[in-house]
């Protein structure tokens, strides 16, 4: 009987491959009815990737990428800086076809790619689990690996995740529209500000587009926001406008405003026989909002930990559990830290901004995790050295985070 994987994104497709290329039987379970398919997503993803999956390096020409060095850093002031790193650090994609570029690598690995498959019940029992789709269809495995997103059915249905609150998750209001239509002045810049209360602003190069959107912490939109989504979107773009930095004009057939999980992990992203992965298990960066990265980077974690639970697929949660904290958990639980740090005060934000400018050894620092030079750990042990001041902040804000599941340190830019 087939392993099963629900969801077809970074997450799923990741841990399909992997599973195929280990010699187990997988099952990919997608709710689009074809590939590529729409998936409204920022699109960023830090160089790390390719070092950490240098599979991508020969598979990426086949999708349009672009790649940049240079970020425009701004805080709600108006304090900006301009950080450069000798060599790429973020590459640029559309989710329409990088999701379907991993789906193709792991049917071409041997993963079994099953589409139409809207799962609404989940049913975990001691030697397995079932899964049911809309139309009645019913898979079992031994275990699951579910990586259906924010909203994930799976954890919902099993107990795992009853919903997240309102602090936990952004709101992301973004259009991706061709370069055509609308276009950044500088398509060699990663534009992105911060401090426009708890929230960010962004325009993203792409090839051939351009995504320019907004993101809330969804509790500050429903509470200080007095705006529909799109009337904030088409503003923000006529801002941007007005300051030289984009021509062309908003489109709404462009927008889509999507959820993202920005409060860290699930303390345990696993039950006795699912494993969470991506979105589902919450494992986005809480102050960055990238989510690909740790998706694919969990999605792989949950394919090693079955594989090596092939015996006892019971043992897999808690090797998953393990492997998780250990490569990512301390990052995802910092970046939380992070984000309710600086939005807390407007002032905060500038101040990083500034030492931006100011602090060029810690810059490159965070440059060189980009990149893929240097891991987390050392990346945090440095910048705490420089900073013997910083340890004390983050004490006391964990102190008033209490909820997160470890202590931990954070970073600055």
């Amino acid at each position: 009987m087939p392993v099963l994987v629900v969801g077809g994104g970074p997450a799923g497709a990741t841990a399909a491959r992997a599973l195929a290329l280990a010699g187990i039987p997988v099952r990919l379970l997608e709710r689009a009815r074809a590939f590529p398919r729409n998936k409204p997503c920022g699109g960023g993803i830090s160089m790390r990737a390719l070092r950490r999956f240098p599979y991508l390096a020969n598979a990426l020409p086949r999708i349009a990428t672009h790649t940049l060095s240079r970020l425009h850093l701004e805080g709600p002031d108006g304090t900006a800086a301009v950080v450069v790193s000798d060599e790429p650090a973020a590459l640029m994609i559309r989710r329409f076809e990088f999701d379907a570029l991993l789906a193709s690598l792991a049917e071409s690995a041997g993963a079994e790619i099953v589409v139409g498959v809207d799962i609404v019940q989940a049913r975990e029992e001691a030697d397995g689990v079932t899964v049911t789709a809309r139309d009645g269809r019913s898979f079992a495995a031994p275990i699951v690996i579910a990586a259906d997103g924010v909203h994930s059915v799976v954890a919902r249905r099993l107990g795992l995740n009853p919903g997240w609150p309102a602090t936990s998750v952004a709101i992301d209001m973004m259009e991706e529209t061709p370069r055509a239509d609308l276009r950044d002045v500088d398509p060699s810049t990663l534009w992105v500000c911060y401090g426009d209360g708890e929230g960010y602003k962004y325009i993203f190069p792409k090839r051939d587009h351009v995504n320019i959107g907004i993101g809330y912490v969804l509790e500050y939109f429903r509470r200080a926001i007095d705006a529909a989504p799109y009337d904030l979107q088409r503003a923000f773009v006529a801002h941007l406008r007005n300051r030289g930095l984009v021509v062309g004009r908003s489109m709404r057939e462009h927008f889509t405003p999507f959820i993202i999980p920005v409060g860290g992990p699930l303390k345990r992203p696993a039950g006795r026989r699912v494993l969470l992965a991506g979105d589902a298990g919450g494992f986005v960066n809480g102050f960055t909002a990238e989510g690909i990265y740790y998706a694919m980077v969990s999605g792989e974690l949950a394919a090693r930990a079955v594989a090596a639970s092939a015996g006892d697929p019971s043992a897999a949660p808690s090797r998953y559990c393990r492997a998780c904290d250990h490569e990512i958990g301390a990052e995802l639980r910092d970046s939380v830290l992070i984000q309710r740090y600086l939005f807390a005060d407007r002032r905060r934000i500038a101040h990083v901004v500034d030492g931006a400018n100011r602090e060029s050894a810690v810059t490159r620092l965070v440059l060189d995790l980009a990149i893929g030079r240097r891991t987390y750990r050392d990346v945090r042990r440095r910048i705490l050295a420089r900073s013997p001041g910083l340890l004390v902040r983050v004490l006391v804000e964990r102190f008033r985070n209490r909820s997160l599941p470890r202590a931990a340190a954070i970073t600055t830019m």
